[in-house]
């Protein structure tokens, strides 16, 4: 178990950032649309939960799926968006044809976030994220995405609450965004005591 924990923390400790990723953060700050994640399998979830994180923290956001892009879900994009696509190869069919057929559709702006250095992504993509070339997954067949995921989920982050601070996102916004649960009651109790 601590084997597993170690691996992915050091996947996520190897991430070289670069002006890319400021050229990222500035295209997803001065998007004049939504942004829109998208990724397939287990890039799919840490797509999904991009979106939703950007949508909390002041970003609009929507995770559109790549299999689900070719019959109308495409219908969602508008040319002001900007694509942010999640993908350790840079090779899955679904998430190709969707940046392929969205150029068609003129959204242009696209992030892809991707580990393999030869694949279509990288040639479909505005700006690119690398997650490094040499992440070793800790599962023991060497295929489990663990380490990849993490990696996407820690840059994923990175992104969103980067986004936060530039925009002067506040705790009130924050409670504005959230109305149950914990992070409500706490927000909520927070914007209470300012009024």
């Amino acid at each position: 178990m601590q084997r597993v924990i170690l691996a992915e923390a050091e996947a996520i400790r190897a991430i070289n950032v670069t002006d890319q990723f400021e050229d990222a953060v500035n295209l997803l700050k001065e998007c004049h649309g939504k942004v829109v994640a998208t990724g397939i399998g287990k890039a799919g979830f840490m797509a999904r939960k991009f979106a939703a994180t950007l949508s909390s923290t002041g970003t609009p956001a929507v995770f559109i799926h790549p299999a689900e892009a070719g019959h109308g879900d495409l219908g969602m994009l508008n040319p002001e968006d900007c694509i942010v696509a999640f993908s350790t190869s840079g090779k899955s069919n679904e998430v190709i044809n969707m940046l392929q057929i969205a150029k068609q559709l003129s959204v242009t702006q696209v992030i892809g976030v991707t580990s393999h250095t030869d694949s279509l992504l990288r040639d479909l993509s505005t700006v690119i994220l690398d997650m490094g070339p040499d992440i070793e997954e800790p599962c023991p067949l060497n295929l489990t995405p663990t380490a990849t995921t993490a990696v996407m989920h820690a840059i994923s982050d990175a992104i969103a609450l980067t986004l936060l601070e530039l925009k002067g996102f506040t705790r009130e916004d924050y409670g504005m965004r959230h109305h149950s649960g914990y992070l409500g009651s706490i927000t909520r109790g927070q914007s209470e005591q300012n009024t």
